[in-house]
C-alpha cells in the first residue's frame, strides 16, 4: 500500500509541473531574478509575466503563510517545487533581499499590522528592500553603529550614514539599525523600517572594480521613521538584527552561478568550447578535466547540504549557527568557479569591453572581480570563523579570556 504522504507529494509534483509548463516562458531558461540585479534593467514582457504569475500564486515565497500572500506549502512541497523549477531551468523571479532576509525576520518579529502591510508586496515582487546596517566606523563591529534616532513621540528623526547598502538606488524601503540609546552598546539599538523616497535620504552608488555599483552610501538628514514601523521593542533591535543576519547568511549559502559572479555557462561546456575535446569527446586537457570534475562533485555535495539547511531554516527553529559554515564554503566555491572560468577562457577572459569579446567573456572577468567580495559581504570569513568556533565548537571567546 502506497504511503499517503508520498502519494500527496506526487500529486503536488504533477500540479507544480503542469503549472510551470503553462506559465514559464522557455525563453527565460537559465535566467535569474531581476530583483537581485544591480543594473536597474527593465523587465521584458516575458520576465514581467513570469514574475506576476509566480507572485499571484505565492510560490515566490512558497512556505510563507497564505494569509500574507505566500504559498502555504509544507517544507516537503517547497522542496518538490524547487525540483520541478530546476528540471526545466526555471528560476524564482521573486527572490530579493525582501524574501531572503527581511521577510522571514518580519514574520518572526513583526506585528500583525506590519506583516499585512509589508509581506504581500514582497511576495508579489512589487516592493524592493535594502539593508541599512554597516556604517563607515561600524562594519564587523556592527554594535558600534552611531546613526542616531531622536524620539519625537509618534516618529523618530534620523541622522547619520550607512554604507555598503546593496541595491539602495533601486529600493523602495530600508530595514535599518539605529541608535536609540547612546548610553548602551547592543542594548541601545533599535530596528526600524523607513521609506527611501522621502526628503532627507540621499543614496550614492559606489562604483566597484567590476564595473557594477551594487553597493551604495546612504546619508540621512532629519529623515523620518514612524513609530509604527519599529520592529521588536525599543532598544531591542540587536536581537532582531542578529536573526536577520542568520537569514542573510542562509541565503548567501546557496552557492549558485548567478552572472553577478561570472558566466552561468557550465564549466564543462565552457571548457569544451575554448579548450577543445579529445577523440572520446572529453575535455582535451586531462588536468583541467579532473579539476572541473572535482569542483562539480564538491558543488553538488554543497548544494544538497545547503538545500537541506535552508529547508530546515524555514521550520520554526529558523537558521542555526551552522549557516556560517555554509556561507564560508559557498564563498570559496564561488571564487573557485570564477578562477576556473577565467583559466578556461584564457586571453578571452581578460577583456573589459570591445567587439572582440562576447558578452559572456566580459561578464566572466567582471564576475571574477566582483566575486572577490564574496568572503566579505554577509559577514567576513573571519567573523563566520568566530561564530563557528564559539557557537558550534564551543571554544572560549578570546575577547573574554580563558577561565572563570
Amino acid at each position: 500500500m502506497a504511503d499517503a504522504g508520498a502519494t500527496d507529494l506526487e500529486a503536488f509534483r504533477g500540479e507544480a509541473r503542469a503549472w510551470i509548463a503553462a506559465n514559464f516562458p522557455p525563453s527565460l531558461k537559465g535566467g535569474t531574478s531581476l530583483l537581485l540585479r544591480d543594473d536597474g534593467r527593465k523587465a521584458t514582457p516575458e520576465q514581467d509575466a513570469w514574475r506576476k504569475a509566480v507572485g499571484e500564486k505565492g510560490w515566490g515565497a512558497p512556505s510563507w503563510p497564505k494569509a500574507y500572500g505566500g504559498g502555504g506549502l509544507s517544507r516537503e512541497e517547497a522542496g518538490v517545487l524547487q525540483q520541478e523549477l530546476n528540471r526545466v531551468g526555471a528560476y524564482n523571479p521573486i527572490i530579493s533581499l525582501g524574501t531572503v532576509m527581511f521577510g522571514p525576520t518580519l514574520l518572526e518579529y513583526g506585528t500583525e499590522a506590519q506583516k499585512l502591510e509589508h509581506i504581500p508586496p514582497i511576495v508579489r515582487g512589487e516592493v524592493l528592500w535594502c539593508q541599512g546596517f554597516s556604517e563607515p566606523g561600524a562594519g564587523s563591529d556592527l554594535a558600534s553603529l552611531q546613526m542616531k534616532a531622536e524620539d519625537k513621540g509618534d516618529h523618530f528623526v534620523l541622522n547619520g550614514q550607512k554604507i555598503w547598502t546593496s541595491g539602495a538606488q533601486f529600493a523602495d524601503w530600508c530595514f535599518c539599525l539605529i541608535r536609540t540609546d547612546t548610553s548602551k552598546k547592543q542594548d541601545g539599538i533599535s530596528f526600524v523600517l523607513l521609506p527611501i523616497h522621502q526628503p532627507g535620504v540621499e543614496v550614492r552608488p559606489i562604483p566597484l572594480i567590476s564595473g557594477a555599483s551594487l553597493f551604495c552610501e546612504m546619508f540621512f538628514t532629519d529623515a523620518i521613521a514612524q513609530k509604527k514601523d519599529l520592529v521588536g521593542p525599543l532598544n531591542g533591535g540587536w536581537a532582531v538584527g542578529k536573526r536577520l543576519l542568520q537569514h542573510e547568511r542562509s541565503g548567501l549559502s546557496g552557492g549558485g552561478t548567478s552572472t553577478l559572479f561570472g558566466t552561468a555557462t557550465p564549466l564543462d561546456v565552457l571548457a569544451k568550447t575554448y579548450v577543445g575535446t579529445d577523440e572520446q569527446g572529453r575535455i582535451a586537457d586531462a588536468d583541467l578535466r579532473s579539476r572541473i570534475m572535482a569542483y562539480a562533485i564538491d558543488m553538488r555535495a554543497y548544494q544538497q547540504t545547503a538545500t537541506r539547511a535552508m529547508l530546515e531554516a524555514k521550520s520554526n527553529a529558523g537558521p542555526s549557527a551552522a549557516i556560517s559554515i555554509m556561507k564560508n564554503a559557498g564563498a570559496r566555491l564561488t571564487k573557485r568557479r570564477a578562477d576556473l572560468a577565467i583559466e578556461i577562457l584564457g586571453s578571452q577572459g581578460l577583456g573589459w569591453e570591445g567587439a572582440e569579446y562576447t558578452d559572456d567573456e566580459i561578464i566572466a572577468i567582471r564576475g571574477w572581480l566582483f566575486g572577490r567580495a564574496s568572503t566579505i559581504f554577509g559577514g567576513t570569513d573571519e567573523v563566520q570563523d568566530n561564530i563557528i568556533a564559539k557557537r558550534i565548537l564551543g571554544l572560549p571567546d578570546p575577547a573574554k579570556g580563558v577561565g572563570p
